[in-house]
């Protein structure tokens, strides 16, 4: 592990400059997502199989880009102050909370990141859905990632398959 780390680090650092477009984040994104792959339980496997650039890329992706991940939580929310004007009034509003959607957008971004891992392919079908669930129009990703519309099209729907059955599996009904 610390050998892949030494010997990567620079293109880690890399990447991360790619993956959150030169934001002054980019360092703290990719020391994060270094640390979470040294504590993940299948750290050095993924090492070992030469998976573990994809897996940082998809923490960082998921890291900068996401704002329910654990990084956003931790780093970006924590410790924040909210200013208000005097003149303005805040007023309760009367939210219902979902419990049971939070518990299935859980089980879908875990899904996720295990996809990440599982295999390449895996890989390919998690980034595009998750890029799809930002911009829906397989068109739009298409002319923004020169991938084929119908490659997308397909990946994404293998995506959704995928977590389905996934969730099925765990117990947990839900239409995607």
């Amino acid at each position: 592990m610390n050998q892949f780390l030494t010997k990567k680090y620079d293109d880690i650092i890399t990447m991360s400059k790619r993956i959150c477009k030169g934001s002054v984040e980019s360092e703290d994104v990719a020391h994060y997502s270094i640390e979470q792959l040294m504590h993940h339980e299948r750290g050095q496997e993924l090492v070992d199989a030469k998976q573990a650039m994809q897996f940082l890329s998809g923490i960082m992706w998921r890291s900068f880009n996401s704002s329910t991940s654990q990084y956003h939580t931790l780093y970006r929310q924590k410790n924040r102050v909210h200013g208000f004007t005097s003149n303005h009034h805040l007023e309760a509003q009367d939210i219902d909370y979902n419990h049971e959607k939070d518990i299935v957008i859980g089980a879908i971004e875990t899904c996720l990141e295990e996809m990440v891992i599982e295999s390449i392919e895996q890989w390919f079908r998690s980034v595009f859905f998750q890029m799809y669930m930002e911009t829906p129009n397989y068109s739009q990703l298409a002319r923004k990632t020169g991938v084929p519309r119908t490659s997308i099209a397909r990946a994404v729907e293998e995506a959704k398959e995928h977590i389905q059955l996934t969730l099925k599996n765990r117990g947990i009904e839900y239409d995607i």
